[in-house]
């Protein structure tokens, strides 16, 4: 398994494993809007994304943080917004590799590291997260405002 940065010849493959990404939060599929939600990203570079890429050449999973800024740490901060693994690949340790990739990230561009936030029914996530290393931060309270 080979963990590298996107590639644009990736996008289709890519395009396909956003999109069961989305379906598995209840989105619904749109391959079109994806594909260009995705080119976007990397056209414009406006994040970080990192593939798994099988021995056989198959997009196994990706990573895709954002750009943040902390004025307190006065550092930059990751946005750790998507992990996918497609269910024909989980169990190999490929989520762990990701996420080594996005704190090998942290480290070359010196930032403060990283946050994510996962839902607290995503027991697999959240087991996940706690092994290697992250804490739950229980001292911040978290708000959203939608614009819909």
């Amino acid at each position: 398994m080979e963990i590298r940065k996107v590639k644009k010849r990736d996008l289709r493959s890519l395009t396909q494993l956003f999109d069961q990404y989305r379906v598995f939060y209840d989105k619904v599929s749109d391959l079109d809007k994806a594909e260009v939600f995705l080119k976007e990203r990397i056209k414009n570079k406006e994040s970080e994304i990192y593939v798994a890429q099988s021995f056989s050449g198959d997009l196994a999973g990706f990573i895709q943080l954002y750009p943040l800024f902390s004025s307190t740490q006065m550092k930059r901060l990751w946005l750790l917004n998507d992990l996918y693994v497609h269910p024909d690949f989980r169990g190999n340790g490929i989520s762990k590799k990701l996420l080594e990739r996005a704190k090998d990230l942290c480290m070359e561009t010196n930032s403060a590291g990283f946050m994510l936030e996962t839902s607290k029914t995503n027991l697999i996530a959240n087991s996940l997260y706690e092994s290697m290393g992250f804490h739950l931060d229980i001292a911040h309270n978290y708000y959203i405002w939608e614009n819909e």
